[in-house]
Formats: structure tokens, C-alpha cells, sequence
């Protein structure tokens, strides 16, 4: 029987990449290998991650995004009317840049035969009865705020979409296009991965944006407006979740902020299955907005950091979670990593070991703290 997401002990989706695969890459980037050479290697590792995944007792499944140079743009690339383009800058997190990849406009948005179908299709292939495949894609909002990223990509927006509200329906309308066909292909849990929401909160964003900018209330009414239009006729036995955090790179962060001035929108009125939070450290502020969260959703609690190796200690998790469940019954809570080990291709800075230690703690939290539920 295909289970469905979260689960209560859960991972976000990304591991740390094998050496070897990190190699490779750079040898194909080099024009050292060939495609199939290296998509062997990557499907070598794969497989390798999916045993080490259930040996951990994690019943989803994912890929680890071991194909991917970011968490977000190698899905926005497969879209059609997208392409790549290198930047002379990154992104600008705390104290690092990071590599210089974006997502230009080239055409109309659309979805069909994305590769990360077949992607998918490969994780499936070792689904079980314990085990079910879960795919991660970057939410729609994130690829609006990607393709806005700078004056010369706003002015190509435009060019090519005049009217911001065709945007907006060419974008949904290819998520759509994606989500059935995925679907089709058998996937039941997909997870839209949203830092739209993280930026919002942050007051650094927001001091740093230009006179006439639309407001945060327009913002999030944006987003919410385009996530909730993709949504839209989702397959009644599909799960579609989404994962908020503020920004994973190479242990650092982009942003700060706790979830109250977004909690109205994205709690309250997005039409997601289950929310998964970063709730790691004091970035992200308090429980006290999960109060939006609708009666019966559930809510995946991020409280174990995966930016550093240490371990936290699991009485203070368990009292956390504690805290949470006087705002959300403790029935709709579960727990996991605030984010993936390695959102981009760099990775976290710990070793897979570590890595491994931080999905036990998890795991073994969680079912003291639920007493197996």
C-alpha cells in the first residue's frame, strides 16, 4: 500500500553527494565523460543512497536530488521556455556567495515531458511495501522570484509576458502539465520546496527594495495566488506538501524572520497537504503562528539542524515539540531535519557519517516522543 506524506519521523529530500559523483560531474563538465557515462555513475549512487535510506528506517525514498546542481534550478531548466545562464554573481547568503547559475526566460512557460519524470520513474523502481518514492520540485512561487532575479531578467519578462497575470497561468498551467504527468507515471507524494516565503519574512529584503516595489501583502497574495492556481485539480490520491525554509547553503543561511507576518497567507490559505517548517534555531522565531495552520493539516517540525554536526539534545527537541503541540495537536505534528544536507551541489558542512547520525536522532526522537504513533 502506497503511504503518504509526512510520515512521523520524515527527512526534507537532499544528501550529501559521494565524492565520486561530485568527480564526475566535474569531469563532465570538463567534456571528460559523456552523458551516459555519467548518468550511470549517477544512478550507481542513487541506488546506493535509496539502501541507505531504508536501512535508516526512512519509509519515503527520494533520489537525495544526487542529479542536481541546485535544489531548484535544474527543475526550472527542464521546463520549456527556460534556459540556463550563468550570472556574474550568486546568490548572496551570510557570509558566502554562491555559485553563479539562474534560470533566464526564453519563451512561453510550459511542462510538458519533463526529465524529472523519468527521474522519479528510477526511484520508483525500489518502492516496497515499507517504502514509497517522494519527489522534490522548487514551488512554483520560487520560479517567479527566480525569473524576476534582476533588472535585465524583469525586462525579458516583460518582453515576453506584458500581461503579468498570463505569467502567472503559464506558470500554473505547467506545474499542472507536470503534476499529471507524474502522476500518471505513479507518483503519490510531491513536495513543493518554497523560500519565497522565507524572504518575506526577512526585514533585510525588504529595506533593500526599491521605491514602487509592490508590498509584502502583494507579494505573498502573489505567491499564494500561483501556488494555490498549480494546485489546482491535483489527483484526489496525490499528496503535495511544501517545505519552507530560509535559504541552505554550505551550512549558511539568506535569511531571518519568524513566520508571523506570512502565516496568514501561506498557513491559512494555501491549498498544500502538510507544511514542513525550519524551526532550527532563533531565525525562525516561535510556534505561535502555527495557530493558522487549519485544523487537521499537519506540520512537520524542523528542529534538527542540518548546517552543523553536533547533535541536539533530544530533551530539549522533545520539549519543543511539546511547545508546539499546545498550538497544534500533537497527532498533526511530526519531526524532521529543518532542511536537506546538501540543497546544492556543495553540500553541508559535516560528513555522510554525521549526516546518517542526524536521520537517527530524528528517528529515535520521534518515537519517544510519539511512543511509536
Amino acid at each position: 500500500m502506497t503511504k503518504l506524506a509526512p510520515s512521523r519521523y520524515d527527512v526534507v529530500g537532499s544528501f550529501l553527494r559521494p565524492e565520486r559523483l561530485k568527480k564526475a560531474r566535474a569531469q563532465h563538465a570538463a567534456g571528460a565523460i559523456d552523458d551516459a557515462a555519467l548518468t550511470a555513475i549517477e544512478n550507481e549512487c542513487i541506488a546506493e543512497l535509496i539502501e541507505k535510506q531504508k536501512a535508516a528506517g526512512l519509509p519515503f525514498i527520494t533520489d537525495g536530488e544526487l542529479r542536481r546542481s541546485y535544489w531548484h534550478l535544474d527543475f526550472m531548466w527542464g521546463l520549456g521556455g527556460i534556459e540556463h545562464i550563468e550570472l556574474d554573481h550568486g546568490y548572496f547568503f551570510v557570509g558566502e556567495e554562491t555559485t553563479k547559475g539562474s534560470a533566464i526566460l526564453t519563451g512561453k512557460v510550459t511542462g510538458e515531458n519533463h526529465p524529472f519524470i523519468e527521474h522519479f520513474r528510477f526511484v520508483q523502481q525500489f518502492e516496497d511495501e515499507n517504502h514509497t518514492a517522494k519527489q522534490t520540485v522548487p514551488a512554483p512561487a520560487q520560479l517567479l522570484l527566480e525569473l524576476y532575479r534582476n533588472d535585465a531578467a524583469i525586462e525579458r519578462v516583460r518582453a515576453i509576458y506584458p500581461d503579468e497575470d498570463e505569467l502567472l497561468e503559464d506558470i500554473a498551467a505547467a506545474y499542472r502539465t507536470f503534476i499529471g504527468e507524474i502522476h500518471k507515471a505513479g507518483c503519490r507524494n510531491l513536495q513543493f520546496d518554497d523560500c519565497t516565503w522565507g524572504i518575506l519574512v526577512d526585514e533585510r529584503y525588504w529595506k533593500g527594495r526599491r521605491s514602487g516595489d509592490p508590498s509584502e501583502t502583494a507579494e505573498a497574495e502573489k505567491y499564494l495566488r500561483l501556488n494555490n492556481l498549480s494546485l489546482e485539480g491535483k489527483p484526489e490520491d496525490m499528496v503535495i506538501t511544501t517545505h519552507v525554509c530560509r535559504g541552505n547553503y554550505h551550512s549558511t543561511y539568506a535569511s531571518s524572520g519568524p513566520y508571523d507576518a506570512i502565516a496568514p497567507f501561506l498557513f491559512s490559505r494555501e491549498n498544500t497537504d502538510a507544511f514542513y517548517l525550519e524551526f532550527d534555531d532563533e531565525r525562525s522565531g516561535g510556534f505561535e503562528p502555527l495557530k493558522y495552520v487549519p485544523a487537521g493539516k499537519k506540520v512537520v517540525l524542523g528542529l534538527i539542524t542540518t548546517k552543523r554536526p553536533e547533535l541536539e539534545d533530544r530533551e530539549t527537541v522533545i520539549a519543543r515539540i511539546h511547545e508546539a503541540a499546545k498550538i497544534v495537536p500533537l497527532e498533526n505534528l511530526c519531526l524532521s531535519p529543518q532542511c536537506g544536507f546538501a540543497s546544492c551541489e556543495i553540500g553541508n558542512k559535516l560528513t555522510e557519517d554525521e549526516q546518517w547520525a542526524k536521520v537517527a536522532l530524528v528517528k529515535s526522537i520521534a518515537e519517544e516522543a510519539w511512543g511509536g504513533r
